[in-house]
């Protein structure tokens, strides 16, 4: 059982929007506000985060961002998984932007 919260697209709460995927993968699409750190990148770059802010950490499917969740609550973060990724926020209808000057995708 994992030891940390995961939540649904349509019950997200407040809080900060960290999407863990890879550069290529946000610029072909992501949610508009979100803040983007590869998962790859986190430990070097933990200080950008605040740790009095809620995190909701997203990847395409959910898998890389329950990895990074579990790992982000083990250093004292407050953080759920968000189920389904970007996935699931695609097929809930949410909108998403790109970078890249495409139409925006889910990579």
């Amino acid at each position: 059982m994992p030891s940390f919260e995961s939540v649904r697209i349509g019950e997200l709460p407040a809080g900060t929007l960290l999407d863990v995927r890879e550069d290529y993968e946000w610029e072909a699409g992501h949610a508009e506000g979100a803040l983007h750190i590869p998962m790859d990148q986190l430990p070097a770059r933990l200080g950008e985060l605040d740790p009095d802010e809620d995190l909701l950490v997203v990847c395409r499917t959910g898998g890389r961002s329950a990895r990074v969740t579990g790992w982000l609550v083990d250093q004292g973060y407050s953080a759920m998984n968000v189920v389904g990724g970007m996935d699931a926020w695609l097929e809930a209808g949410r909108p998403i932007v790109s970078e890249n000057g495409q139409r925006p995708t889910v990579l």
